[in-house]
């Protein structure tokens, strides 16, 4: 493991090295997106270099499809994979149930895309991540431009009637203008504090006219990797029930980064 990680960089090592073990020659396989995910992309070319290993990876955004190709994975579209062995994506939070929020990175709908056109969902992340009911981190919810005030002030008004601690919505900037997806739509975070009925806030949020899609992933993770900076990691299997703890052991000279000089 390069020396010079930080120990949330480290954990995050950890957790990838550990999720890339699962891929197995042959796979088609999801590429999440986010700087966790950006540790499992490069894991991943690493075994591609140094094993052989064959498989197709489907991108979860422009910027991950960009790392993938400069690590020697090979890119194809979900169209033309149709379906995926796995995908192995990060969290911004998740809960006992191993349901999510995700798109703090904006990736949101190819995100939601992907995980659930795969046959597991397999979530790599820190300690940190780990909360007991999720809305500490705001909920993005991704909207077209077009009338997107509207679709906030609906959004406002549905918040009204349900179980949340705050109520405050953002438009996502991007320096001084709105944030614009790979799609060309907005992001709107709600500030919700804490989510009472994550099933129910999901489905009723895609009601909206405007909204493309939400934040949420409920149902949707199989597996959590959590990473620890000493290399230990913990895989909680929702479908098993298991909860089991490894070491993960690095080359002291082992630098992902070399393939990026």
């Amino acid at each position: 493991m390069p020396a010079d990680l930080s120990p949330i960089d480290k954990a995050k090592f950890a957790a990838a090295h550990r999720a890339v073990a699962l891929i197995e020659d042959g796979m088609r396989v999801g590429l999440g997106t986010g700087s966790t995910a950006a540790w499992m992309v490069r894991c991943l070319g690493e075994r591609v270099r140094e094993e052989g290993l064959k498989l197709q990876g489907v991108p979860t955004s422009t910027r991950t499809a960009d790392l993938a190709r400069q690590v020697g994975i090979e890119v194809v579209s979900l169209d033309e994979a149709k379906w995926l062995d796995i995908t192995i994506d990060g969290a911004d939070e998740f809960d006992p149930e191993l349901n999510l929020i995700k798109g703090g990175g904006g990736a949101l709908l190819q995100e939601k895309i992907v995980a659930t056109a795969s046959d597991q969902m397999v979530v790599i992340t820190d300690a940190s991540k780990e909360v007991n009911h999720l809305g500490g981190f705001p909920l993005p919810v991704e909207v077209i431009p077009f009338g997107w005030q509207t679709s906030r002030a609906l959004i406002e008004e549905l918040l009204e009637s349900m179980d949340v601690l705050g109520r405050q919505t953002t438009l996502r900037l991007n320096g001084s203008q709105p944030y614009v997806t790979d799609e060309g739509n907005y992001i709107v975070d709600l500030h919700l504090n804490r989510i009472g009925n994550a099933r129910q806030l999901a489905l009723v949020l895609n009601q909206i006219p405007g909204v493309v899609e939400n934040g949420l992933f409920i149902d949707i993770c199989d597996k959590v990797i959590i990473g620890g900076a000493d290399g230990k990691v913990q895989v909680r299997d929702i479908n098993e029930g298991s909860v089991s703890e490894e070491q993960v052991t690095f080359a002291e000279d082992d630098n992902i980064f070399a393939d990026l000089d």
